[in-house]
């Protein structure tokens, strides 16, 4: 098995702000989510596919994350697979996050060559965690952060 950790939180003087969020998404059921809807909320965006094993790896953590926080934190599970094997995976996993593709380019602030690729996002657009990699996201340390973000 993969040994999971969890993800360094960025130094307060080192983050960056995301000023794009001009985004759109669409998820399993052909809804558009529009990124701008993310401004003000905490936001869990992760970039992924069913063939990558970190990816797989790392999934069961997520899910018991967005079980838990699904009321308050904006989860964009995000994949540019077809639909059809996206929900078989989730189906036979049983998980219940929804998995979103894009519609328009992602802004560049995640651009990236690897996968998975995880951030954290607070209320003020600020990227609290960037991961590459698999994690342990359900982690007591991705808790608390998500816990104190919220209060803010």
């Amino acid at each position: 098995g993969l040994a999971l950790f969890s993800p360094s939180i960025i130094d307060e003087g080192k983050r960056s702000r995301l000023e794009d969020y001009n985004w759109k998404l669409i998820d399993e059921s052909g809804n558009v989510f529009s990124f701008e809807d993310v401004k003000g909320k905490v936001a869990v965006v992760n970039f992924w596919a069913t063939w990558c094993p970190p990816c797989i790896a790392e999934m069961p953590s997520l899910n018991s994350l967005y079980n838990s926080y699904k009321e308050d934190v904006v989860f964009l599970m995000v994949s540019n697979e077809n639909q059809s094997t996206i929900s078989k995976f989730k189906q036979e996993k049983d998980y219940n996050f929804k998995v979103y593709s894009s519609v328009t380019p992602q802004p560049k602030m995640f651009d990236s060559s690897s996968i998975p690729k995880t951030y954290i996002i607070d209320k003020d657009g600020y990227i609290i965690i960037d991961k590459t990699g698999a994690a342990d996201w359900n982690s007591e340390k991705v808790q608390d952060l998500l816990n104190s973000l919220l209060k803010i």
